[in-house]
């Protein structure tokens, strides 16, 4: 069986490289097999399919002016990574003294609370300020609100908006033609901008206002309503390593993803970019091509040669051919898998 034996592997280690060389990074020869197999894509909105550089487009201060609102809410953000925090902090005027701060805690899926100048600070979504008991006003702005609350009154709130990264929608379709069935975003994003992102890129199903414990629950629901299907999720946050686990296949975005992310991902597109994933796809699925292309050439000559055999019409150098030559034509036909072209 030497041509089976030699040349399947071989034939998933050439497709893995030619994944990497358009900066997918599969994890191993089992994952590019369930990338040919995906039938439900799952995906995170921010960084994934948004470019995740956040800025500040409108401020509605209650009780201050816009750039003390501004520094406030900046000075609770200084200590945090996520890309909000940052479009604060760029948008603050002033240099940002982290000795003002302390008591920093960040509230999953919420924001953050801090103690500011001797004043308890509540900067984050609709949540946080039910939490810091008091009552936010709607905003008809489109984009991330940060409502912010101070002492228990409500200080009022900016907005923070993202764009969306100009290949997503055409990556969605490519996903769609390449076999997905079913799309769906999870976002802990608010509703209004989860459903317009959602309409643009031409996302079937989309869940907004979610804990990252949501994320897990959304998964498994859907792995329970379509068993059939291998499911993907692509994320790049550290909040998206649980489901990133918990998926058929974990996509991570390498480029701004976090370690996290990164670490729980069995794919990890170099690039940030979504295309990468119909391309990892169309990869996958040429790769299984060749593999079942050598069992079935190598099985075909060994029957045909063993019947000869037994008719008494085959020699020793048609025996060769079949065990050697064979082995050799296998091969060439995995090193294939190195050159798949994509569109």
């Amino acid at each position: 069986p030497c041509a089976l034996v030699v040349s399947i592997p071989l034939t998933f280690f050439a497709g893995i490289g030619g994944a990497s060389r358009k900066g997918i990074l599969v994890k191993g020869s089992n994952y590019l097999e369930m990338l040919a197999r995906i039938r439900m894509v799952a995906l995170d909105k921010t960084g994934t399919l948004t470019r995740g550089d956040f800025s500040v487009t409108a401020v509605h201060p209650e009780m201050l002016s816009e750039q003390e609102l501004i520094e406030l809410a900046a000075l609770a953000e200084s200590y945090s990574d996520h890309p909000v925090s940052a479009s604060l902090r760029n948008a603050c005027a002033k240099p940002l003294d982290k000795a003002r701060v302390s008591n920093v805690e960040n509230i999953a899926g919420e924001g953050i609370s801090a103690t500011v100048d001797n004043r308890m600070v509540y900067a984050g979504n609709e949540k946080l300020m039910q939490r810091a008991g008091v009552t936010s006003k709607p905003c008809e702005k489109s984009g991330t609100i940060v409502h912010i609350a101070v002492d228990g009154v409500y200080m009022g709130h900016i907005v923070v908006s993202d764009s969306i990264k100009p290949q997503s929608a055409d990556a969605i379709a490519r996903m769609k033609a390449g076999g997905v069935k079913k799309t769906v975003m999870l976002t802990g994003d608010h509703r209004c901008v989860a459903a317009e992102v959602a309409q643009i890129v031409n996302i079937d199903e989309f869940h907004a206002e979610l804990l990252p414990t949501d994320k897990v629950k959304i998964v498994e629901e859907l792995r329970k309503e379509h068993p059939e299907y291998t499911i993907a999720f692509i994320g790049d946050g550290i909040n998206d390593a649980p489901v990133l686990k918990l998926a058929d296949v974990g996509i991570a975005m390498g480029l701004a993803g976090s370690d996290a992310a990164m670490e729980a991902s069995d794919v990890i597109l170099m690039n940030d970019n979504l295309m990468a994933v119909a391309d990892g796809m169309s990869v996958a699925r040429n790769t299984l091509k060749i593999v079942m292309q050598n069992i079935f050439f190598a099985i075909g000559v060994k029957f045909i040669m063993l019947l000869l055999g037994a008719l008494g019409v085959a020699n020793m150098w048609e025996a060769v051919f079949a065990d050697v030559g064979v082995t050799v034509l296998a091969i060439l036909n995995a090193m294939r898998a190195m050159h798949v072209k994509t569109k």
